[in-house]
């Protein structure tokens, strides 16, 4: 089905596997409808922490540094 050919897919971004073949394994032993460990990990590190800076941290075109010795 479409739904489980995107969800092999996702995984095979996961995992860096990019053939046809790592997608086809990963329907073939029904890994598309099992839990994504690398999911998991992600849900775990998307937290938001005071001392993560974010996506608009590097965004800014220009970051203030401090003034170097030379001027």
């Amino acid at each position: 089905s479409p739904e489980r050919l995107e969800k092999a897919c996702a995984r095979a971004l996961a995992i860096n596997g990019y053939s046809y073949k790592s997608v086809q394994s990963i329907l073939k032993n029904g890994l598309d409808q099992q839990p994504c460990l690398f999911e998991q990990v992600e849900d775990i590190y998307s937290e938001k922490h005071d001392n993560i800076r974010g996506n608009h941290y590097y965004r800014q075109k220009e970051v203030a540094h401090a003034p170097s010795r030379n001027g």
